[in-house]
């Protein structure tokens, strides 16, 4: 069983930054590709950003140019780093781990709330 816990959410006003990190545990962390979801209110789940173990990235439309992922193998993390940042960035950010060949084995963190406001 994998845990993910998410932590750098916060209170931030537009333009500024924030720096999120989610830790892995209980798995060999190089055997998932790790990625940031996230949810606002009255949305679903939308992709941000994912990252696999050699460090190749994706990111989706609405956060290039503003936000970067990235990992540390060797201690189980995770980060999105996020620039810029809109009130339409607004949201719940969840970070997932997805195993590169078992696709049953996907896990979810609990989330941590990202508010963008003057």
């Amino acid at each position: 069983q994998v845990q993910l816990v998410e932590s750098g959410g916060g209170l931030v006003k537009p333009g500024g930054s924030l720096r999120l990190s989610c830790v892995a545990s209980g798995t060999n962390f190089n055997q998932y590709v790790m990625g940031w979801y996230r949810q606002s209110p009255g949305k679903q789940r939308e992709f941000v950003a994912t990252i696999t173990s050699a460090s190749r990235t994706n990111l989706a439309d609405s956060v290039k140019g503003r936000f970067a992922i990235s990992r540390d193998n060797s201690q189980n993390t995770v980060y999105l780093e996020m620039n810029s940042l809109k009130p339409e960035d607004t949201a719940v950010y969840y970070c997932n781990a997805a195993h590169v060949v078992f696709s049953p084995a996907n896990y979810w963190g609990k989330g941590t709330l990202v508010t963008v406001s003057s």
